[in-house]
């Protein structure tokens, strides 16, 4: 049976904390990198980028959802 490789020597817990948080860091980075907040170029509201701005309907300027339409919510259930 072969032997494992063992440390030579004791690793302090603040040496272990620090690898650890230097990777938090590092991914709390890349995941705020991820959604991107823009301002719509005709409401000029804020919406996540590469989709459709909720409050006018348009998508890289073109009309996409038509929000003139008043779509009537169903409150009751028929049976």
């Amino acid at each position: 049976m072969s032997k494992k490789p063992v440390p030579k020597k004791k690793m302090s817990k603040s040496r272990s904390k620090q690898r650890y948080g230097s990777f938090q860091t590092k991914v709390l980075k890349r995941l705020s990198n991820e959604t991107k907040l823009v301002t719509c170029k005709n409401c000029g509201s804020k919406h996540v980028s590469h989709t459709v701005c909720p409050d006018c309907g348009k998508y890289r300027e073109r009309q996409v959802v038509d929000k003139s339409k008043k779509v009537a919510k169903i409150t009751k259930i028929k049976a």
